[in-house]
């Protein structure tokens, strides 16, 4: 198997839930994709996938490899791959990501900017 489809198969497998009706503070990392359901407020670092359910809400500085966005996240996001925000998904606050997706119905109240994956990559080293 090639690094890029042992990845790859890591990213599709859910490694964590935050399912609805719990609610948690603090800093979050995680390997595979981590799905919020729930509440979060904190930080959240992964070079992995995250997706934020219909009935999510998260508070959180974010710096993760992709999010999916189907619920609301305030903050800061940083996706060093994608972002992705789905019809039902709301965006309070800054992105910065090479690739935006926004689908018709998203709603997004947020300084957007797309850069390189190298340029993210050494901000999040600083």
């Amino acid at each position: 198997m090639t690094k890029d489809r042992e990845r790859e198969v890591l990213d599709t497998k859910i490694s964590g839930l935050i399912d609805q009706g719990t609610e948690l503070k603090g800093d979050l990392t995680f390997k595979g994709s981590f799905r919020i359901e729930g509440n979060f407020k904190g930080t959240i670092h992964s070079d992995s996938m995250l997706i934020i359910g219909e009935r999510g809400k998260v508070e959180a500085d974010i710096n993760v490899g992709q999010v999916i966005i189907n619920g609301e996240i305030r903050g800061n996001i940083q996706g060093a791959e994608r972002v992705e925000i789905h019809a039902k998904g709301r965006v309070f606050g800054t992105i910065q990501t090479p690739k935006l997706i926004v689908e018709e119905g998203a709603y997004l109240e947020a300084n957007c900017q797309t850069i390189e994956k190298a340029s993210l990559l050494q901000t999040e080293h600083k």
